[in-house]
């Protein structure tokens, strides 16, 4: 098991301004994450060193649709149990929010009107978005709206997130969900504690390097400059989901604060929290 510490409090160069919530790009795992004291004490504390928001937003690996697609806004939102061969008290599970109509109609009003918002009105949160947030806000007391990842091109992404970023001074924390290395396909053991194989390590390494100095177009071009690919990504909706926090960032060229880092079963959990 890693000994990675629990995150610190949000560095003096990265606090976020009075009233303004910041941008969140997070490891989700899968459902044993809950089980996990080690990575669920890390969510937990990084929700504790936020603001508390008026809702969340959250952009997950799990739900690729085009055009923009929210989910279903009304109270007690169902979950989708997008996974298999998991212990069966996991698919009885539910994260009961209130409305997030509000929220759906604000940020269907933000978008253009040649890129029109498709309310679904049966879809609910899937694994990327309640298995972090029932960590991160157990009373299930914040309402929140999940968005279709719509495209994996990083200036998209980027102008998607530039849209959302004034939800952020309305209290709304806008998150994209993904994991920052996941070559499932290539692991050879299926263990929280397996070693990180090194293409996860390097990729990992690579993408810790390019955040702290803010450098999105290094980052942008993941696919011919990043060390471990295609291993660390042989698809790469988890990685992606990474430029909509990026977008939403008060500056997308400055430095977040990494406050989660380590391996789980040798995936990079790195996670980010932007000004």
């Amino acid at each position: 098991m890693t000994t990675t510490p629990l995150p610190a409090p949000l560095s003096a160069a990265h606090e976020v301004p009075a009233g303004r919530m910041p941008a969140l790009y997070i490891g989700h795992g899968a459902p044993p994450l809950l089980d996990d004291p080690l990575w669920s004490g890390q969510l937990r504390a990084l929700a504790a060193n936020l603001p508390r928001p008026t809702a969340i937003l959250i952009v997950s690996a799990h739900w690729e649709s085009a055009p923009v697609m929210l989910s279903a806004s009304g109270p007690g939102t169902e979950l989708v149990y997008d996974f298999g061969g998991f212990a069966e008290r996991y698919y009885r599970m539910t994260y009961r929010t209130p409305d997030a109509s509000a929220l759906a109609a604000r940020v269907a009003a933000m978008m253009p009107s040649t890129e029109p918002v498709h309310q679904h009105a049966s879809r609910g949160l899937d694994h990327g978005a309640w298995v972090p947030l029932t960590i991160m806000y157990p009373e299930a007391d914040v309402p929140v709206l999940q968005m279709s990842l719509p495209t994996h091109d990083p200036d998209r992404l980027l102008a998607l997130g530039a849209r959302l970023r004034e939800l952020r001074d309305e209290g709304v924390l806008v998150i994209g969900s993904g994991f920052l290395t996941h070559g499932l396909p290539f692991l050879t053991e299926f263990r929280i504690d397996a070693a990180a194989p090194g293409w996860s390590q390097d990729f990992d390494a690579w993408a810790a390097e390019a955040l702290a100095r803010g450098d999105v177009a290094e980052l942008a071009a993941y696919r011919s400059r990043a060390p471990g690919m295609p291993y660390a990504h042989p698809t790469v909706e988890h990685y992606t989901p990474l430029f909509v926090a990026l977008g939403a960032a008060t500056d997308p060229g400055a430095p977040g604060d990494q406050v989660i880092d380590g391996y789980w079963m040798g995936l990079s959990k790195r996670s980010l929290v932007l000004a």
